[in-house]
């Protein structure tokens, strides 16, 4: 009698253990942080119905993305540059990288992988040519802080028609999302550098 005793107690209290687990394992979901990078992760993932337009916007827009990137770095590498264009350049870097890994994610799961498109890069609309990114590079003081604004805006209005572009042709849910989001991110901004512009002396 004792020992049937024993048995059942070890096996309330395995029970009750899985309860606590099942419990805990709730809980910790439903208090998620659904932060951007959250987002990311799970649409990294992208199974859903794409097509051509799809496949080109993010082949096109990655080597975009990394050269606003690479621009980002260069006036955040300066010194005297204004602190509005320091936030700006620090925003667009926070924004940009994770939709590179991102795209770069959806290009693989597609099938269609950056390296297997290799020396394509540097075609994309508003991209800067190697002599923009050097004058940039060696521009100090307010002039750096106006060369990275103009250059820039012009960037972002490259981006912006290559996003109107998969808005209107292209097919996977997620990446139309994405190209929605630059158009009205990278549009807020374009009038945010030009604000910022006609104040610089």
């Amino acid at each position: 009698m004792s020992q049937l005793r024993s048995t059942l107690t070890i096996v309330g209290v395995l029970a009750t253990v899985i309860t606590l687990s099942a419990c805990s394992t709730t809980t910790t979901m439903g208090g998620m942080d659904h932060s951007s990078s959250s987002a990311l992760s799970s649409s990294s993932e992208n199974t859903e119905a794409f097509n051509d337009s799809d496949v080109a916007f993010a082949m096109g827009m990655v080597p975009h993305h990394q050269q606003a990137v690479e621009m980002a770095g260069m006036i955040l590498a300066k010194d005297g540059i204004d602190q509005r264009v320091i936030d700006l350049a620090t925003r667009i870097k926070a924004a940009q990288d994770p939709e590179i890994v991102e795209m770069t994610a959806w290009l693989e799961t597609w099938g269609s992988p950056m390296d297997s498109m290799s020396g394509m890069g540097g075609m994309g609309e508003g991209m800067m040519s190697d002599d923009d990114m050097a004058a940039l590079d060696a521009a100090t003081g307010v002039e750096a802080s106006k060369l990275f604004l103009e250059q820039m805006t012009t960037h972002h209005q490259g981006a912006i028609t290559m996003a109107k572009t998969e808005i209107s042709d292209g097919e996977n849910p997620d990446a139309i999302k994405l190209a929605n989001a630059i158009v009205t991110g990278q549009s807020a901004e374009i009038t945010e550098m030009s604000d910022i512009l006609g104040t610089l002396k």
